[in-house]
């Protein structure tokens, strides 16, 4: 969901000022184009036009996830158009778009892309009757929406990395006799995955992003976290370990970095 998450941290969600499908369309492909990493002459607009006029990609619930590939290197990024009022999409529930996910893709990008994709998909089908974008008052609350869904989806990969995990370990123990494969087992089995993100600005404290209210206070009252982050090193608190998995970094020497939580057992705040 990185390309979502930027588009948000970089404004790229805006109230669309029509309702016309082909100029919401073009507007959004505007926006990806003035990007100043898009090599200058990129025809997104070109591209995205032509993709949904060979299949529509409303995919219901208010939803429309249109895209533009193009050949060769570069960052696959998004942009967002929030319609209150509504677009005749021909969705194929029948039922207006309010809200459209563009994303520019090269082809560098295109496994990512589809990774993303198909979790945000995954979400959405997930949470029809709760999160329904047509009922968003505001930018904020479009903003709050797609920040749950990011959520969601991110916790929906914790199963699937455990799960990649344990196999792992039981190969490892298949070699092993006696009671240390037991134990490895029945350690990795207690394992709990939290996502949470780190935004680590100089002269600050790290801001600490989690739907986990224990870890929060936990991780934000330590001296060492952004230090360890930097360095790429493994950081063990108060029964957390934090696994970094990516760091987007941004003006002016701002770090955000995605990473994982792992929990064994309950962890006591007092040791």
């Amino acid at each position: 969901m990185k390309s979502i998450l930027d588009a948000l941290q970089e404004g790229r969600l805006i109230e669309l000022p029509d309702n016309r499908k082909e100029n919401v369309l073009k507007y959004l492909a505007s926006l990806i184009e003035a990007i100043p990493d898009i090599q200058a002459g990129t025809d997104v607009e070109g591209a995205v036009l032509t993709r949904e006029r060979a299949a529509n990609t409303g995919i219901g619930k208010g939803w429309a996830c249109p895209h533009g590939r193009n050949s060769g290197e570069g960052e696959l990024v998004c942009a967002l158009g929030w319609s209150p009022a509504g677009i005749e999409y021909g969705a194929p529930d029948g039922k207006p778009v309010h809200l459209v996910v563009m994303h520019y893709v090269p082809d560098s990008e295109k496994n990512v892309y589809l990774k993303e994709i198909s979790g945000l998909v995954k979400v959405i089908k997930k949470n029809e009757g709760k999160k329904e974008v047509e009922k968003a008052a505001d930018l904020m609350g479009v903003r709050n929406l797609l920040l749950d869904l990011i959520a969601d989806a991110l916790e929906a990969e914790v199963p699937e990395a455990r799960a990649r995990m344990i196999r792992l370990e039981a190969k490892q123990a298949a070699a092993i006799s006696g009671p240390e494969a037991a134990l490895s087992a029945d350690l990795l089995s207690s394992l709990s995955f939290i996502p949470v993100s780190v935004l680590v600005i100089p002269g600050s404290r790290p801001l600490v992003l989690s739907q986990d209210h224990e870890l929060v206070p936990l991780l934000e009252g330590s001296n060492d976290l952004a230090a360890a982050l930097a360095q790429k090193m493994p950081f063990a608190h108060k029964g957390y370990r934090i696994l970094q998995r990516s760091v987007t970094a941004y003006q002016p020497n701002r770090f955000l970095y995605d990473c994982f939580a792992i929990k064994i057992g309950n962890p006591n705040p007092k040791t």
